[in-house]
């Protein structure tokens, strides 16, 4: 469904496995991330009503991971460590084509944030089936739900506001993009490192 062209290695849980603390801390930062980029579309595209309806509920829905990761952390006696940079997302950040039109550039960051959601809902699978903890197990398939739904949102609307762009096209770029550059990754604990 997805389409990425390479899979995560399951071995990568264990690398997570050995720091539960700095996976939580890089997912709640993540989450917050996702929020952020949801809010500044709409702050950029506040003509596209539905896109902004979607997009305010994402958004809402991100926080409320946000929360939930930090909720876990608390309980686990653990403490939010400090904002990571995702040297993913920032190579993911150079693809985005650059001095095209508005809708083009509108385009291109919905199949930036469908690309990011993609894969964190591919690594959430692979951590509900590969992680020991039966608490995160199940906390980690319970988000990939709900990423597997972003990711369609994003795509969604990506196809619906470049109807005169060939965004099927584009979207097989970006997924040979992200597989060039995902195999430099899973080798830390963070989602996607």
């Amino acid at each position: 469904m997805l389409g990425l062209k390479l899979p995560t290695d399951p071995r990568w849980v264990n690398i997570v496995e050995s720091n539960i603390s700095e996976i939580l801390t890089d997912h709640a930062w993540c989450e917050q991330k996702a929020a952020t980029n949801a809010l500044s579309m709409v702050v950029n595209n506040p003509n596209y009503t539905e896109m902004v309806t979607a997009l305010i509920k994402i958004a809402k829905e991100e926080l409320e991971h946000f929360e939930m990761v930090h909720e876990l952390i608390k309980s686990r006696g653990l403490t939010l460590g400090l904002e990571r940079k995702d040297s993913y997302v920032n190579e993911l950040y150079k693809f985005m084509l650059k001095g095209g039109s508005r809708k083009q550039s509108l385009v291109d960051r919905l199949l930036f944030s469908a690309m990011i959601e993609a894969r964190s809902c591919e690594r959430f699978r692979v951590l509900s089936e590969n992680i020991k903890d039966p608490e995160l197990a199940k906390f980690y398939r319970d988000l990939m739900i709900s990423e597997a739904g972003h990711y369609t949102i994003f795509l969604g609307f990506a196809r619906k506001y470049g109807d005169d762009i060939n965004v099927d096209k584009r979207w097989k770029e970006w997924l040979e993009f992200e597989a060039s550059i995902i195999s430099n990754y899973g080798k830390s604990e963070t989602i996607h490192g």
